[in-house]
């Protein structure tokens, strides 16, 4: 039941994050929300640049520690959060120096990366301390000031600087609400112990985290190849708000499973036997493949229907010219960045997650430029960006090809199939509201229907 509750905030983080992205771009004017589109961007580059090293060394090390030991190791990775903050406002500050947006923009960028790794980095310290339920309510919570902070921000004043205050207010609430609900226990630490936590965290999780900023880079690369053809227009804006939103299921369901699995995942590599330890990974791989795929139908599904009813009349014909090439763009990237990177994590296996990481950078870099240069259009520039992040992902399979566990195909066919069934329900009509119900409800029972065939919520370990 926790594990349920669990997946539905994050389904309704994921929810608030798209209503969100739909809202603001009505109330602000598509340059405006070209200008904050750049801006979040920006900022969640920098959140990732200051404060996924901890993220990603607190996830592997916090997962399996016992409690003495983790509360020495929270000590010292927030110590480390504050060392960090510091260094994102000076780096921030000289970034500001050669970008195109107002100083107002860039200083409410860096606060909002300031408070999001915060608070990220105190939710995951909730989260493995047993309290996944609390954890769970604390994102739900922060979605909705978020959501909250921005539409009042947009609505008051129609300006990005406004919409990206109240993006802060909601990280800040959150981070209030955490302090409240759960104190997570901490040791003193003396200097040389919080060091050489420090060296430990570093030497895996900076090697860890370039490979998130690198990865984190290619959209934001693929975004600026594209939108410097398309300008701040009607177009570029519907190609800004089809990669704001559909990264966001992606991202979030990734986010989800993680939470629920990887702890377990961890652990049992560390302390569980070879099989026990193929096994719950392999569960985990399930999980990861076959939801994607549904959810890469659904989107597929119902980018028509979102695009009629929700985005501002001049952004639509881009949006429903790219929405479906980027969401399989994101389907893939999601699986090079996540899932084919499992492994490499658990045997800490840092420097060959930069080089792929790093490789798909540079290839995605040249297909799209080079479709741009040839005047293809942006569909087909993105359509070039997947084909090369599908190679980056060929190149990276050896150590999960090595390590055995593998998924049941049956399964993930299962998913495939159910995958294309909700996919072509973007051919049936919407109107009345009537065949968008009956959409909706075929949709939800083929998602039940693989949900329970791969038991993605048992609580139990997978045998």
């Amino acid at each position: 039941m926790t594990r349920l509750f669990a997946i539905a905030g994050y389904v309704y983080q994921s929810a608030a994050a798209i209503i969100l992205i739909f809202v603001i771009s009505h109330l602000l004017p598509a340059a405006d929300y070209t200008n904050y589109s750049l801006a979040m961007a920006s900022s969640q580059l920098l959140c990732v640049l200051m404060f996924e090293w901890l993220q990603l060394a607190g996830l592997r090390f916090l997962a399996a520690a016992k409690e003495n030991e983790a509360a020495r190791l929270r000590s010292s990775l927030f110590a480390a959060a504050l060392m960090s903050a510091g260094a994102l406002v000076a780096v921030g500050s000289c970034a500001s120096l050669i970008s195109g947006l107002t100083p107002r923009l860039v200083a409410l960028g860096i606060s909002v990366a300031v408070l999001q790794g915060s608070t990220d980095l105190y939710f995951l310290s909730v989260r493995l301390s047993n309290r996944l339920g609390t954890a769970s309510s604390l994102l739900a919570l922060r979605a909705t000031a978020l959501l909250g902070g921005a539409v009042s921000g947009g609505m008051i004043t129609g300006t990005a600087e406004a919409t990206l205050l109240g993006i802060a207010s909601g990280h800040l609430l959150g981070l209030l609400a955490g302090l409240v609900a759960y104190r997570t226990p901490l040791d003193r630490v003396s200097l040389r112990t919080m060091l050489a936590d420090w060296k430990d965290f570093s030497r895996y999780g900076m090697l860890a985290a370039g490979a998130s900023v690198i990865h984190l880079s290619v959209p934001v690369l693929l975004r600026v190849i594209v939108v410097g053809r398309l300008g701040a227009t009607g177009a570029g804006a519907g190609f800004s708000i089809a990669l704001d939103l559909l990264q966001r299921p992606f991202w979030v369901l990734n986010a989800a499973i993680h939470t629920v699995s990887y702890p377990d995942v961890v652990n049992d590599f560390e302390h569980g036997s070879a099989t026990t330890s193929r096994q719950s990974t392999r569960h985990m791989f399930e999980f990861m493949i076959c939801t994607t795929l549904v959810l890469l139908g659904g989107l597929v599904a119902f980018i028509p229907d979102a695009a009629r009813i929700l985005v501002p009349r001049e952004s639509v014909e881009g949006f429903l010219a790219t929405g479906p090439a980027i969401a399989a763009f994101y389907f893939l990237h999601t699986h090079l960045q996540a899932t084919i990177a499992v492994v490499p994590h658990l045997e800490k296996l840092a420097t060959r997650l930069v080089l792929i990481a790093a490789g798909q950078l540079v290839i995605v870099a040249a297909f799209s430029l080079l479709a741009v240069w040839a005047g293809l259009s942006p569909q087909a520039a993105v359509t070039c960006a997947s084909i090369a992040t599908l190679a980056a992902i060929v190149a990276g399979l050896g150590p999960t090809l090595r390590f055995g566990a593998f998924p049941r195909w049956p399964l993930v066919l299962q998913a495939l199939a159910a995958a294309i069934l909700i996919g072509s329900l973007s051919h049936a009509p919407s109107e009345p509201a009537a065949w968008l119900a009956g959409k909706i409800v075929i949709a939800a029972i083929a998602t039940a229907a693989v949900g329970w065939r791969g038991n993605f919520l048992l609580m139990a370990r997978p045998s």
